[in-house]
């Protein structure tokens, strides 16, 4: 198994994201989902039109772990959708399609991520996984509540879901350089 890292710094996040604004509404769109939801790059891909037209939750069941989801869309991601979808009526057409009007697949997107990062000199091992660990390290930063993160990305323990989203020994170290009762 290939592990990947999560962008972590902000500032690279929002670099990716107005480069694919400039190059393609639809690679950003899945872009700011990735690391503004969570859901792997399956249950993104897997969307149709219909499961965020006009919604303010994504209800879905993930296709890994086949239990049911519900996630709150920002208004950044509600704005995206709009964007995206306009003058698009609801179907159930998928959300997410390439050249040949069949539903995008996860190499599309390793291959737009990627493009992306190199453009901008951005490095690290990145991959589709990337935009779902970066969404579990930002959230992480913000909230400091592991075992709400654990929940969220169905994890049996507060450590792996640690280990998966890049909290290393630099940090653990950081921790206790900075800790004094």
């Amino acid at each position: 198994m290939n592990f990947v890292d999560p962008i972590k710094s902000k500032e690279n996040v929002s670099k990716i994201e107005n480069y694919l604004k400039e190059k393609s509404k639809r690679n950003r769109l899945i872009f700011a989902m990735g690391v503004n939801v969570g859901l792997r790059i399956s249950d993104i891909l897997a969307l149709n039109i219909c499961d965020v037209y006009q919604k303010n939750f994504l209800e879905i069941r993930e296709k890994k772990t086949s239990k049911f989801k519900r996630i709150f869309l920002n208004e950044k991601l509600r704005k995206l959708i709009r964007e995206f979808l306009k003058n698009k009526p609801n179907s159930n057409k998928p959300l997410f399609v390439g050249k040949k009007g069949k539903r995008l697949n996860r190499s599309q997107v390793y291959r737009f991520l990627n493009e992306a990062c190199d453009a901008l000199n951005i490095y690290g091992n990145f991959g589709t996984h990337t935009l779902r660990k970066t969404f579990g390290y930002h959230h992480y930063k913000k909230f400091k509540n592991i075992v709400l993160l654990q929940k969220i990305f169905n994890h049996s323990s507060p450590a792996i879901s640690l280990l998966y989203i890049g909290i290393d020994q630099e940090e653990i170290d950081n921790s206790y350089k900075n800790f004094v009762l």
